[in-house]
């Protein structure tokens, strides 16, 4: 019986985010992120044919989920970005740069001597580039780590979201020349003129835009800054870079300034207006990244050596930015900073995701085995950090 496409997609559509949204609510049950529930139903979408039934193997290689999947590419790093500024990047402070530092070289650092060591065959750009993806902590997981603990508003968390959202730029910059083609200096020069030019032009046309747009209804102004953030996307690939790189930069150059009519007309603010299409479309590209990690690769010892040597690095890494906290005031727990930027989660999975399309000499840049590596290290890191950091602050609290 033929099946209209329209109507196969809807379907496709419907369970998927019915399994992310079941997947995610367990999570938070669990007191877990909801992230990784999400994660979950796309792996037991995505691995039913070991137990014999294969009736979501389609779901893979859907072109139409494909497409979806990468406009939550997009809108995550773009919700994302939107809780910071250009402005308040200037105001961060040398603590929040001088963490965010020490933790992307450490992390760098150690993921190479793992990959050097693990995967001594690979390219070295294909190391790189797996080292440079663990290098960013996760800030929405150390934000709800925090809150479900009661410490949101510590000096400790404060410094450490500042931090995390550092070395999530950083990382951002690292996908740009990474993700590019052609000769580094070149790809370097592209970057840079798109992130300096780019920010340039988004914080001139966003003033602009949104002011108009904050005039009118609330659909108004978020196709606004949807047709923002999609045009930086566009634009960034032009430079040759990832159009995730785009959508960042596209939500640090919107400020709530730029739409005040709204706000106070309304009392609400484009992360609002944002969230309730993120809610249903982002958690999309959590179950499609379960879906392409393949569970039978686990049988494979060497695989999960890779998993528990890359977790290890990825944690021992981040322990650095105890150091960078020491420009920090006295109210900073160091050993909590570091502990804090343990998480890796967003930046990691779209690293890994990039890295399965792209290829180097013919090579895929992010190999099946690798990318089921690093989907169990986000796992393991955002199960570890509650734990490690409850422990630490219940320590702290009864010392004092």
């Amino acid at each position: 019986m033929h099946v209209d496409q329209i109507v196969r997609l809807i379907l496709t559509l419907a369970g998927v985010l019915a399994a992310a949204k079941a997947g995610g609510l367990l999570a938070e049950r669990m007191r877990l992120p909801a992230v990784l529930g999400e994660l979950a139903a796309g792996l037991v979408l995505g691995n039913m044919a070991i137990g014999g039934y294969a009736g979501f193997e389609f779901l893979k290689t859907d072109p139409a989920l494909d497409v979806v999947s990468r406009i939550a590419f997009i809108v995550v790093l773009f919700h994302a970005s939107l809780a910071s500024t250009v402005g308040e990047m200037k105001t961060l402070g040398v603590p929040a740069l001088l963490i965010a530092i020490c933790g992307v070289v450490g992390s760098v650092a150690a993921v190479w001597a793992v990959t050097s060591w693990l995967l001594a065959g690979a390219m070295p750009f294909s190391r790189l580039f797996v080292a440079a993806s663990l290098s960013a902590t996760s800030v929405g997981v150390t934000t709800r780590v925090f809150r479900d603990l009661g410490h949101a508003r510590s000096a400790t968390a404060h410094l450490i979201l500042a931090a995390a959202v550092v070395d999530d730029v950083l990382a951002l910059l690292a996908l740009a020349v990474l993700g590019a083609s052609g000769a580094l200096p070149i790809v370097l020069l592209k970057a840079a003129t798109f992130l300096i030019g780019g920010l340039a032009i988004g914080m001139f046309v966003s003033p602009r835009l949104l002011s108009l747009a904050s005039r009118s209804m609330s659909v108004v102004l978020l196709a606004a800054a949807l047709a923002f953030c999609f045009v930086m996307a566009w634009l960034a690939s032009v430079f040759g870079l990832a159009p995730v790189v785009g959508a960042f930069a596209a939500g640090l150059a919107v400020e709530e300034w730029h739409y005040q009519d709204f706000i106070d007309r309304r009392e609400r603010t484009l992360d609002d207006l944002i969230t309730p299409v993120a809610s249903w479309l982002v958690p999309m590209f959590f179950v499609v990244v379960g879906l392409r990690t393949d569970l039978s690769l686990l049988r494979n010892p060497a695989v999960i050596g890779l998993a528990a040597a890359l977790t290890a690095a990825a944690i021992a890494g981040k322990q650095l930015c105890a150091i960078g906290a020491a420009a920090a005031h006295d109210g900073v727990d160091r050993v909590a900073v570091a502990l804090g930027m343990m998480p890796r989660g967003e930046v990691t999975l779209i690293f890994a995701n990039l890295g399965l399309t792209m290829t180097a000499a013919g090579q895929p840049v992010v190999s099946r085995d690798t990318f089921g590596a690093l989907v169990v290290t986000v796992i393991a890191t955002t199960i570890v950090t509650p734990v490690a950091l409850k422990w630490r602050l219940s320590t702290v609290r009864r010392r004092s």
